[in-house]
């Protein structure tokens, strides 16, 4: 690793703001985390039946992976003053996330400290004519305070690392780093992030280990008049904490238009594309980028965000659940009339370029065998390793197709990974065959051999951008936006592009903005 370069990103002013929104994201979240698990943790100590069904629930939720969990926040809509606080994109389903996971060591530890106090000490109070309330504040909680500091440390720890996967809801923190080097391969943007996480991880379970020495020392002394009960002071401190930054989390004012876009390079730049168009018609834009899976197509439901670029056969297969094989221009009519149906949603018309699954050999293999088409391949898969990012394995219209219509039958079932992580172990010779997408840049810098579907197993894979239909009246600037970029971009125009964020290493607004100055001239 270049130590220059990685020093260059954690000063970057990005790196600090994901740094920040990281720190914004733990705070809010331990604080109503507290805010619900130490009342219910004090309340439930003393009664069996209670507990028994906090726990159980607590548990339930560290059950649930956090991208799942992302998934059954999303269509809520909790609101207050019509302000969503949970659903949706953004802090607020994180926030919600997280919490739901800080609860259990908190909880947890809290019951088991009270629990743990000797029962002695407590009739040793009674006979010295103590409150309840007393006996709780001057003996009951001295005593049980360092095993809820310890579940509060460990819960601590717990939201730093999970709050890395609310980059996938544009939830903002670490993750962004970490899940854009994931996707070019830049062990440099991983480092920072998983360093900075590391790092802040460290520190806060450090600061808290100060703080439990320092108060378990304070509430240890015998206390006199009123002293027992500062630690509601720090209470209400937690409630104003948790309030405040998850308020500065939220967007002060709503942007005019929502562009979205999904997690990977092209997405981004055909995001980018869009919203760049849009300002320059003098649109006020907001990004809401790389969210994985179909959170892009959930948000543009939801109405989280008004359009973002889609391909027809991922929509035909993946959202509509179609196993049918039409003609580009058939499935593109079938869309429109299914989409405005079910979501009052619209296509733009195809941006120019087939963004087709691209089936890939090294080219030393494709020599060696005379290959040239996927059918060619089907007799070699038992003694060939392969490896496909998760999307492709999970869809009927990529493994599916694969192990349907092609009769692909390996020996060894083939290996799930990040999409740029298969590219770079097929030039390795530690895979013999993946899946790319055929307008990745890295075909053609690595010597890929792209086979032919000369089965027409693979639907037509045609860029274009989907919108909410209401969002046309709403803002005049989105149709001649999505008009003037009709038919646009084909598909080598589009491999470059792509190369030249991975590959070269540019910002994507920089490379659309470029692109764009360049064909300025020709634009009607």
């Amino acid at each position: 690793m270049n130590g220059s370069s990685f020093g260059a990103l954690v000063r970057d002013a990005s790196y600090v703001s994901q740094m920040v929104e990281h720190v914004l994201l733990v705070g809010a979240a331990m604080a109503l985390a507290l805010l619900l698990a130490l009342p219910l943790g004090v309340f439930s100590a003393g009664r069996p039946r209670m507990q028994r069904v906090a726990m159980s629930l607590a548990n339930l939720a560290q059950t649930i992976p956090s991208l799942a969990l992302f998934g059954f926040l999303m269509p809520l809509d909790v609101s207050v003053a019509g302000v969503r606080l949970v659903g949706g994109l953004g802090t607020g389903t994180a926030v919600t996330a997280l919490v739901l996971y800080a609860i259990l060591p908190i909880l947890r530890n809290t019951v088991e400290g009270l629990r743990g106090v000797d029962p002695l000490l407590r009739e040793a109070a009674m006979a010295m004519g103590m409150t309840p309330r007393q006996r709780f504040w001057r003996v009951e909680l001295p005593l049980a305070l360092p095993t809820v500091l310890a579940g509060i440390r460990v819960a601590t720890v717990l939201t730093v690392a999970t709050a890395t996967v609310a980059a996938a809801i544009d939830a903002g923190g670490l993750g962004k780093s970490i899940f854009r080097g994931l996707r070019l391969g830049d062990q440099d943007l991983i480092l920072a992030g998983a360093g900075g996480v590391a790092v802040l991880a460290l520190l806060l379970d450090g600061l808290l280990g100060a703080v439990q020495a320092l108060v378990t020392r304070r509430l240890a002394r015998p206390s006199s008049g009123g002293g027992g009960r500062r630690p509601w002071v720090w209470f209400v401190g937690l409630i104003v904490l948790g309030a405040g930054v998850w308020a500065a989390g939220r967007p002060i004012q709503t942007p005019l238009i929502t562009v979205g876009a999904k997690d990977f390079t092209e997405q981004l730049l055909l995001g980018e594309l869009l919203a760049q168009e849009l300002e320059a018609r003098g649109a006020r834009v907001r990004r809401r980028f790389e969210l994985g899976g179909s959170l892009a197509h959930q948000a543009l439901v939801a109405g989280d965000i008004d359009v973002y670029p889609e391909y027809t056969g991922t929509a035909w297969q993946g959202i509509l659940r179609r196993q049918d094989r039409p003609a580009a221009p058939a499935m593109r009519v079938s869309l429109q009339e299914a989409y405005k149906s079910k979501w009052s949603l619209a296509w733009s018309e195809p941006l120019g370029f087939d963004n087709t699954f691209a089936i890939l050999v090294r080219s030393e293999t494709a020599k060696r065998h005379g290959l040239t088409t996927i059918s060619e391949v089907s007799p070699l898969v038992p003694s060939w390793r392969l490896g496909f990012g998760q999307d492709f394995m999970g869809r009927s219209d990529g493994w599916g197709v694969l192990s349907g219509t092609y009769g692909f039958r390996p020996a060894r079932a083939p290996r799930e990974m990040e999409l740029a992580l298969t590219y770079r172990a097929l030039a390795d010779g530690q895979l013999d065959l993946v899946a790319g997408n055929a307008t990745d840049g890295i075909i053609r810098r690595m010597g890929f051999v792209q086979l032919l579907d000369d089965r027409k197993g693979f639907p037509p894979y045609e860029a274009a951008y989907v919108h909410r239909s209401a969002a046309l009246a709403r803002h005049p600037q989105l149709a001649p936006s999505l008009a003037v970029l009709a038919g646009r971009i084909d598909g080598t125009t589009m491999r470059r592009l792509n190369d030249a964020v991975d590959h070269e290493r540019l910002a994507p607004e920089i490379v659309v903005r470029s692109w764009r100055q360049s064909v300025s001239a020709d634009r009607p």
